[in-house]
């Protein structure tokens, strides 16, 4: 191969890492030596492309340093980040987006046992209304003006009390308000991670966090999730040859299995991450739906480490969006400037009001009580149902309405959902959590909105139809 194909090549290399979002605009190049050893060319090479580079604009030498990507060529050079593309292997028909874009955007003849929320009629709708009302004779100020930057002081010191419970002592300037849960979570994706880097989460896992990371342009590892937490031995595993620098994860009431994490395996995580340097993202959105507070690796790391999110959106409303955040002051500090500059300060006053009305009133816990109990009798009686159908849970969580289920033999949970959207309704199959495609023959159940027996005449069905096709295929 002659010089100039080398020279291409490298210049080729450099052009996709810019477009694909790799290298953005102000990164620094890699050295020329480094560069040279990754495309095996001699160091000449490098300089060549990237004195050619430099001279098209692309990229700039700064003497002394090395060389950066320029900041107006790197934009134009950039190629629309199409976040479905980014999603391969998976069949795009069932892919995240599909199953977000179905629950959300299905009208009200749609069943959605695959959606992420519970039906509105199980939410605390008279207490929101009595909140409104309230919030009707509010001051102008909050009603039209911006809010201040973290969130109201009264909301944080609500959540601190709250933390407390789950053993977790913090201070106000730990509390950051975002608007939403998963703002929360693309704040902190922003502040912590650079295109490149390596994130692990659980196998399965919620399958938004993977879109969002993919957003992000980050490298996914994947670790399996048993009933007691991640596989501590792969864990330890993957920190010591991938070298993650993020774990993203649920302890409670893990979506989408509905696993508890033990004790036992959350301080041989934390000594791990320890030892790694890894930082961990603890998504809390499920707490309230647990009989009584289970090991929280915020609480038994001290919000040193560890970092807390959550929201009210599975609790109180998801059309009053607002989330948090809890970690290290000095962290809290740069998010906050984050925020800004991505929403202009905080969640909207109204939304973080409404909230605080209905958590400061006596009704809240009560609604929660009885939730919990419904719940109860609504995951046995699923289950039942389910299992009549072949279809066994993989796991019967404590808590929670998300059932995470095996399909019988010869059905795939891909094909049975495309199937049963022709009937109406939306299902959440399982290779849409699982980063590693491993999943096929597992599907997330809402049990709450499994309570319609249509679900189950449409289930049976296809279930029959896909093992007729398989039988004839065999």
């Amino acid at each position: 191969m002659d010089s100039k194909t080398r020279t291409g090549e490298v210049m080729a290399a450099i052009r996709q890492r810019i477009a694909g979002r790799v290298l953005g605009s102000g990164d620094r190049l890699p050295s020329i030596r480094s560069f040279a050893g990754t495309m095996g060319v001699s160091p000449s090479t490098v300089v060549e492309a990237y004195d050619r580079l430099a001279a098209e604009g692309l990229i700039r030498a700064q003497r002394g340093s090395g060389f950066y990507v320029s900041t107006s060529a790197s934009t134009s050079a950039m190629a629309p980040l199409k976040l479905a593309e980014a999603t391969a292997p998976l069949d795009r028909a069932v892919d995240p987006f599909w199953v977000s874009r179905q629950s959300l955007d299905a009208d009200a003849a749609v069943l959605k046992p695959g959606c992420g929320w519970l039906p509105a009629a199980w939410m605390p709708n008279t207490a929101l209304r009595r909140a409104l009302r309230s919030l009707s004779r509010a001051d102008d100020a909050l009603l039209s003006d911006y809010g201040n930057t973290r969130g109201p002081l009264l909301l944080r010191r609500l959540l601190l009390s709250r933390f407390a419970e789950d053993g977790i002592q913090a201070s106000p300037d730990q509390v950051l308000l975002t608007g939403s849960g998963t703002q929360a979570l693309d704040l902190l994706c922003r502040f912590l991670l650079r295109p490149g880097d390596t994130v692990l989460i659980d196998d399965p896992c919620y399958f938004n966090f993977q879109a969002l990371l993919r957003a992000h342009r980050v490298r996914i590892v994947g670790v399996p999730y048993t009933t007691t937490g991640p596989d501590v031995a792969a864990f330890e595993a993957v920190l010591a040859a991938e070298k993650p620098c993020l774990y993203i994860t649920n302890s409670a009431l893990h979506n989408p299995t509905g696993a508890t994490l033990s004790p036992q395996v959350a301080h041989r995580l934390l000594n791990a991450a320890a030892l790694h340097d890894l930082t961990i993202i603890e998504d809390d959105i499920f707490a309230d739906f647990e009989p009584e507070p289970s090991s929280r690796l915020a609480a038994l790391d001290g919000l040193n480490r560890v970092i807390r999110i959550g929201s009210f959106s599975k609790t109180l409303s998801s059309s009053v969006r607002c989330g948090y955040i809890a970690c290290r002051p000095d962290w809290i500090e740069a998010l906050v400037d984050l925020q800004v500059a991505t929403n202009f300060g905080g969640p909207s006053p109204v939304a973080a009001a409404l909230i605080l009305e209905v958590l400061a009133g006596g009704s809240y816990r009560k609604h929660m009580e009885e939730l919990r109990q419904k719940l109860v009798r609504t995951r046995r009686q699923t289950a039942e149902r389910l299992q009549y159908l072949g279809i066994a849970p993989w796991h019967m969580p404590r808590g929670g309405f998300y059932l995470w289920c095996r399909l019988p033999d010869a059905v795939d949970s891909a094909e049975l959902a495309q199937s049963a959207l022709a009937k109406g309704v939306v299902l959440a199959p399982g290779n849409v959590f699982s980063v590693t495609q491993s999943a096929g023959a597992f599907m997330r159940f809402n049990v709450a909105h499994c309570q319609d027996p249509a679900v189950y005449g449409v289930l049976s069905g296809a279930i029959e139809t896909l093992r007729t096709h398989h039988y004839h295929q065999t």
